[in-house]
């Protein structure tokens, strides 16, 4: 029984030991997920501010490019008629090159139009630019004014130009356009120069793309950037076809603006739209193409409006988005490693734990046996004393009746009511032993009685009908479990005077169970109450003692289910209850 105790025990402690586990897993499983969004966020932090300073050097980029553009604006107005009609296609190509561009195209309007009219390109003439939104508008205002107002593009004298975007004539180009007007001329002039020739060998130098190219080198958990348009995310490319019936994309409204997009997900939509309208970072955490990421977006509010993003009517955008999609493999090898670790610690504690437990197992039955063959020979001892007893008596029964014939004879009749009184006494004390009923009780009261009068203490034997002690208890763990009680009751009333040593031990049979009750003198009862007398090692008496006795007699009695108690019903007495069912 108590084997399955311990292992019991020991299962226990696993389960807790596997319960704390568990629980400190998913601890660790959400500060590590709370540390990579944090260093996601910082990350994100970093990247924003570096692709500000690269699109604010973009952007300064273009405008010198811009500048350079208005420049061969005015060089090809002093090297051509102000009357369109007067130039040719060819003049316009020959000063392209030597003006280092792509082309250079003459806008000329009409009642209800604004027409590419001469070009050094062919692709170029014949298009009109009504629908062009929102650079039609820039046109008129710069032959109405000389100047453009809408609040996107580059604002010189007399000149605007918008974004790197692809041609409408060539729609696999990506170009810049500027145009110049200051009324001296029936035509508008739009000088052009490629993205390849100019702007592309910029970024890839310190570009956006460049930057998080580099970003993704240096930071190994992360694994992939994107750089969202939120008003035309989830539109797919922006495109429109042309009067000659090709596709033309809108590089300044594509949805996705910088980086690259492989890590789609339904609900990408959706986190972009609340991150961009409620202007919170969004996480999420998924399953994504086979591997599980967590996702991070977060708003970057534009400072200055740039007409290189625009929305989907052609407005600068206030805000854009930030993708960034971290791997959740460092955070799985982590925790992985964590519980590698704690699945060894407990295997380690389980099996200090059953050592342990064996030794201390061994070490207490080793403890019990000795106490068993320590109450065996005590058991005999007192069995051999009691019938040592019996045959003294037995062998001194002549030398009685020879004297008490003598003092007969003799005529000395006080002296033999002495003597016979005296004999009749140590007779009826030991038959009052005998009748106990119970040879190993008997036994033992009869040696704790012949101790008492070594010890000059007053010991009293009260035991009625407990003839049924056979049905229940062993001989051998009543005798331990009185002669304990007997023992603690002699080492208390020790401290005292011989006068005030008493020890009293009843016992009685009842209905269902038997009662023994061992009282003794102790002048300091009332502090005893509150103690654990039965804890072992504990013990309130003075000088060296195990504190094992009655500790050892609860055991007994919850052995046979049972129950012991303290009582002081009188003053300067303790009073040992125990009582056994049958």
């Amino acid at each position: 029984m108590r084997r399955n105790a311990w292992l019991l025990a020991i299962l226990l402690i696993a389960l807790l030991l596997g319960v704390n586990n568990t629980i400190y897993y998913f601890t660790t499983k959400d500060s590590l997920e709370d540390s990579l969004e944090h260093e996601m966020e910082s990350v994100a932090k970093q990247i924003e501010i570096s692709i500000e300073l690269s699109r604010g050097g973009a952007e300064k980029y273009q405008e010198q490019i811009g500048r350079e553009l208005r420049a061969v604006s005015i060089a090809t107005q002093f090297a051509l008629s102000p009357d369109v009609e007067k130039v040719s296609n060819s003049q316009l190509a020959e000063l392209s090159k030597k003006l280092d561009m792509v082309g250079i195209t003459l806008l000329k309007r009409t009642k209800d139009n604004i027409i590419l009219y001469k070009s050094s390109s062919p692709k170029q003439l014949g298009y009109k630019t009504n629908t062009w939104k929102p650079w039609y508008q820039a046109f008129n205002q710069l032959f109405d004014e000389h100047k453009v107002t809408i609040d996107w593009g580059q604002h010189l004298t007399n000149f605007w130009t918008g974004p790197f975007e692809f041609a409408t004539t060539d729609t696999s180009s990506i170009q810049k356009w500027g145009y110049y007007y200051d009324g001296t001329t029936n035509y508008m002039i739009d000088p052009y120069i490629s993205y390849d020739s100019r702007q592309h060998a910029y970024d890839d130098a310190t570009g956006v793309d460049k930057l998080i190219s580099q970003t993704l080198k240096e930071n190994k958990s992360l694994s992939e950037i994107t750089i969202i348009n939120p008003e035309t995310f989830g539109d797919g490319e922006r495109t429109t076809i042309t009067d000659n019936g090709e596709v033309l994309q809108h590089m300044t409204q594509n949805p996705i603006i910088n980086g690259t997009y492989k890590y789609e997900d339904p609900d990408d939509l959706a986190n972009v739209k609340l991150a961009n309208e409620k202007n919170i970072k969004v996480y999420q955490n998924d399953v994504i193409n086979g591997k599980h990421v967590i996702k991070l977006f977060i708003p970057v509010d534009i400072t200055n409006k740039v007409a290189s993003m625009l929305d989907e009517n052609g407005e600068p955008l206030n805000r854009y988005v930030i993708s960034l999609v971290s791997d959740y493999a460092t955070i799985q090898r982590t925790l992985d490693k964590q519980f590698v670790n704690i699945a060894i610690i407990i295997g380690v504690v389980t099996a200090i734990s059953l050592i342990l437990v064996y030794l201390f197992v061994t070490a207490y039955r080793k403890s019990q046996d000795k106490l068993v063959r320590k109450a065996q020979e005590t058991y005999l001892d007192e069995i051999n004393g009691l019938f040592q007893s019996i045959r003294s008596q037995r062998h001194d029964f002549a030398n009685h009746v020879q004297t008490i014939h003598a003092l007969a004879k003799l005529g000395k009749t006080d002296e033999l009511k002495s003597y016979t009184a005296e004999l009749t006494g140590e007779i009826r004390e030991l038959n009052d032993i005998i009748d106990i009923g119970n040879p190993a009780i008997a036994a033992l009261i009869r040696a704790k009685g012949l101790q008492a009068e070594v010890l000059k203490v007053a010991f009293k034997a009260d035991f009625k009908d407990i003839n049924k002690l056979e049905l229940g208890m062993k001989s051998l763990d009543m005798t331990r479990l009185l002669g304990n009680l007997i023992d603690n009751a002699f080492d208390e009333v020790l401290n005292y005077a011989e006068d005030q040593r008493s020890v009293h031990i009843a016992a009685c049979q009842k209905t269902g169970y038997y009662e023994f009750a061992v009282s003794n003198t102790c002048l300091r009862a009332a502090e005893l109450e509150n103690k654990p007398l039965f804890q072992a090692g504990y013990t309130s008496k003075k000088g060296s003692h195990s504190g094992l006795g009655l500790h050892i007699v609860k055991s007994i009695v919850e052995k046979y289910k049972g129950g012991i108690n303290l009582a002081i019903n009188e003053p300067n007495t303790v009073t040992f209850i125990v009582k056994v069912p049958y």
